[in-house]
């Protein structure tokens, strides 16, 4: 059985949380601080989390950047819950590495559409057969879900790498930003597409100067590597 970690500190969003999660068949792990939320996420290893952004301690950006930057827990996927008009938050999360996002007041039925959805796209990630693919100086390795640059890793969000692993194998192709939402979070987003352009912008400044140009900017459509 999967377990999802809920941080959250308001009583009412618990409880309506964890009803809906157990009614779907997973495991639920509840915290109310961002010190617990981090321990157990740490400690526990869930499936996915849950995590609010205003917490008490460590709020849910602090928490989030330190997941991800620790190997223990940075493939954990993260689904942040925001409150409405927290824009500049919400793109930071998914900067750092938040798989996905929700504002306050939500649907539980979209939130647990976009549980299934986040656990589909880890279990057809795990299943891929692995491939190498170069590009000029740049190497994916798919088996390790690694990228380099003239043999020098390159520190990629889970995002940010199926990103570029995707308009890597499609190199050449014009690929739009609803079809990198499609295969990169696995639905037809319900927000807006920004989210890939955040990605794209965050990828780009990770790539070293001789690859900043690799991936094109399609003005109207989307995205290709050249």
């Amino acid at each position: 059985m999967k377990k999802i970690l809920i941080i959250e500190d308001d009583d009412h969003i618990i409880e309506l949380l964890k009803f809906n999660v157990e009614n779907n068949g997973y495991e639920v792990s509840i915290a109310m601080d961002g010190h617990e939320g981090l321990n157990k996420a740490i400690n526990e290893l869930p499936d996915l989390i849950l995590l609010d952004l205003m917490l008490p301690g460590i709020d849910g950006i602090e928490i989030c950047n330190k997941l991800k930057n620790k190997d223990r827990t940075k493939d954990i996927p993260i689904i942040m819950l925001t409150a409405k008009g927290h824009e500049t938050d919400k793109i930071l999360g998914l900067e750092i590495g938040a798989d996905d996002y929700m504002t306050k007041p939500f649907s539980v039925r979209e939130l647990m559409t976009r549980i299934k959805v986040v656990f589909r796209r880890y279990t057809q990630d795990v299943l891929k057969p692995a491939i190498k693919i170069t590009i000029g100086d740049l190497e994916i390795d798919s088996e390790k879900h690694e990228v380099t640059s003239k043999g020098n890793l390159i520190k990629l969000t889970l995002k940010e790498y199926q990103l570029l692993e995707y308009l890597a194998e499609n190199r050449g192709k014009v690929l739009s930003r609803n079809a990198l939402l499609d295969r990169v979070w696995g639905y037809d987003y319900f927000g807006e597409t920004r989210t890939v352009d955040v990605h794209i912008r965050h990828l780009r400044k990770k790539i070293d100067d001789d690859n900043a140009e690799i991936i094109e900017t399609i003005r109207g459509v989307g995205y290709k590597i050249k």
